[in-house]
């Protein structure tokens, strides 16, 4: 894709080549949480966050830093012009429709990281704090999805997963998180899962709805570029992951949705441009 020139965002914090860290007493508890607050929204971190500093008292804290290779600076100024590209795109949408964006940052990690939801490693992949509205991710995660997941690579796949991530964001400004948390209360595992593929898919149109705009306002578009974002869609659906990992699928237990579905749902918000066509609750 074309970025090279473009705006940075100055809402990046790169924490890459600084290793270590706090370590919470109990083992992975915290990262547990973590999970539980990006599935379940934004009031739930603000419940969970009074337990979460108690956890974190008597963490230990040891870190080392490197120096960056002149490949992860680049890297990093990719990300950086992404998230510039998503603030554009989205502070448009949400003016169209009269109401104001709040931009998220975004935290760029090695291994492990500390965040408004607790301690998180690089095993959680990419994912959206509500509580200190922070995307984070490990750039690693994309040499594994191509490794163990058969996903193409590129560039663009990058970009489509933190324009999904920022898609997060934006269901927490609308209260959509929210909403899904209450709805989920009362029902069945599998029908709260249901629910959770439902907001995951809304975050796939969403990423498909930024990429309809971006190439409006910037004309990134380059061959193959929509193929990559396919693949990694393709690539991190449940029934894939599952069949990979287990050998069989078990779709009462989906949380993101299958492939068919995440590939389905950014093409509809890349082909409409219409966030109104980005209900999957429905």
């Amino acid at each position: 894709m074309k970025w090279i020139g473009r705006r940075q965002s100055d809402n990046m914090e790169d924490r890459r080549g600084v290793s270590g860290g706090k370590v919470a007493l109990g083992g992975g508890l915290i990262g547990i949480i973590i999970l539980l607050i990006n599935v379940f929204g934004g009031e739930s971190a603000q419940q969970i966050a009074p337990v979460l500093e108690q956890l974190q008292q008597g963490q230990t804290t040891e870190q080392t830093t490197q120096e960056l290779s002149p490949a992860d600076k680049e890297m990093g100024e990719f990300c950086a012009t992404i998230l510039a590209d998503t603030e554009d795109v989205w502070k448009k949408v949400f003016e169209e429709n009269g109401l104001t964006y709040e931009n998220p940052k975004m935290v760029l990690f090695t291994s492990n990281v500390n965040t408004g939801c607790g301690s998180a490693t690089s095993a959680s992949g990419p994912f959206y704090c509500p509580a200190d509205k922070k995307v984070y991710m490990d750039l690693a995660f994309f040499e594994e999805l191509k490794s163990r997941f058969g996903a193409e690579g590129g560039d663009f796949a990058i970009a489509y997963v933190i324009a999904h991530e920022v898609g997060h964001h934006v269901q927490n400004l609308l209260g959509i998180s929210t909403r899904m948390r209450q709805m989920q209360q009362g029902k069945s595992e599998a029908e709260a899962n249901k629910l959770s593929v439902d907001l995951e898919l809304q975050a796939d149109f969403y990423a498909g709805l930024w990429t309809h705009y971006n190439q409006q306002i910037n004309q990134m578009l380059e061959p193959g570029d929509i193929e990559e974002a396919l693949s990694a869609a393709n690539a991190v659906g449940d029934d894939a992951i599952q069949s990979k990992m287990q050998g069989h699928v078990e779709p009462d237990s989906f949380t993101h949705g299958t492939s068919e579905q995440r590939m389905y749902w950014f093409n509809r918000g890349f082909k409409s441009g219409d966030i109104k066509q980005g209900d999957t609750f429905k």
